[in-house]
């Protein structure tokens, strides 16, 4: 049987460099989901897909191949066969996985390809319905969330520290608006499991999330 945690939360909340750290720290895999889903969104763009355009959305994403493999301890997600790690982090590519993310085809291709990963392998996912449907059966799930305004400020840090110029209110518009379409969408929706920790890592540093999950990871193996 293998070993299963479940990380779900907004965008922003810090559930990636979280799941990375936790990972090393207990020798799980990490499957980042949500580069799946903005390695579709990159195809979507490349080949012209407005956001709007939910049908060619559902026809087309059957051409994007999407793999994950590990590199010198890395994750690196594929798409037909080119490495796009370096293209997935834009708002752009962002605010159109919010959208492509909730048709029904495009989440039965990648959902299937996660639930076999988690099948043979230890593995920490994060994402927007890992606990709610990918991973029901999660022996430890966790609900990551933070203040808009602190992931919007975290954000703003992240870009500007690339040298990108944004603005700070725009970019909490964007999460307050992800926010909105991922908790009202009709397919799995953005919600905390019932069987889910709330852990709020607003006032918290990385360190102290990572910990305060991996006791409660330790504290369910120990029951």
């Amino acid at each position: 049987m293998s070993y299963c945690v479940a990380i779900d939360g907004p965008a922003g909340a810090g559930k990636s460099t979280i799941a990375k750290k936790i990972a090393k720290q207990m020798g799980l895999v990490y499957v980042d989901t949500g580069a799946m889903y903005r390695a579709l969104a990159l195809f979507m763009i490349r080949n012209g897909i407005a956001t709007d355009d939910l049908e060619s959305m559902n026809t087309r994403c059957e051409e994007a191949d999407i793999t994950i493999r590990y590199e010198n301890g890395e994750q690196v997600v594929y798409l037909n066969g080119e490495n796009v790690n370096a293209y997935l982090r834009t708002e752009e590519v962002g605010n159109m996985a919010s959208v492509s993310s909730t048709q029904p085809n495009v989440r039965k291709k990648l959902v299937s390809l996660q639930k076999e990963l988690a099948k043979t392998t230890d593995v920490i996912m994060d994402g927007r319905d890992i606990g709610t449907c990918v991973l029901p059966d999660a022996d430890v799930k966790i609900y990551l969330t933070a203040d808009s305004a602190v992931r919007a400020k975290r954000r703003y840090d992240e870009l500007t520290a690339k040298g990108i110029t944004c603005d700070l209110d725009e970019i909490e518009k964007d999460i307050i608006d992800r926010d909105h379409r991922d908790m009202t969408r009709e397919e799995s929706p953005l919600r905390q499991a019932l069987d889910a920790i709330l852990v709020d890592s607003s006032y918290m540093t990385i360190d102290e999330v990572v910990e305060t999950i991996i006791k409660i990871c330790e504290e369910k193996r120990g029951n």
